[in-house]
């Protein structure tokens, strides 16, 4: 998992499968701030979804994992992601604690 992926060898980037996930999960951790604005967008005021709690832990504990076993072992991006992880997964706990497992749609169309 430490061997340069040679089809990559391209980008000019020394990329190793290791950083592969950890590039992953940096990403899916980035991209859980374009679901939370899509989503506050559409309720017209701020909106935190469930899949922002999801991608969060995702994200958080793929890029943990490349912090823990790949050769970068660093302690720092150890700490750096497992607080997030900790927090995203009590804030789903909560989430799905006050909504249930299966989230209502709110009604987009009320009649008054």
């Amino acid at each position: 998992m430490n061997d340069e992926l040679l089809w990559l060898s391209w980008t000019g980037i020394h990329v190793t499968l290791w950083k592969l996930i950890g590039y992953t999960g940096a990403l899916m951790f980035s991209a859980r701030w374009f679901v939370q604005m899509h989503a506050s967008r559409k309720a017209g005021k701020p909106e935190v979804p469930r899949a922002f709690w999801y991608m969060s832990i995702v994200g958080s504990i793929t890029t943990l994992s490349y912090f823990i076993f790949s050769p970068k072992s660093d302690s720092v991006g150890v700490l750096q992601n497992l607080f997030p992880a900790f927090t995203a997964s009590y804030s789903l706990y909560l989430d799905i604690r006050h909504h249930g497992w299966k989230r209502q749609r709110k009604a987009s169309n009320r009649s008054g």
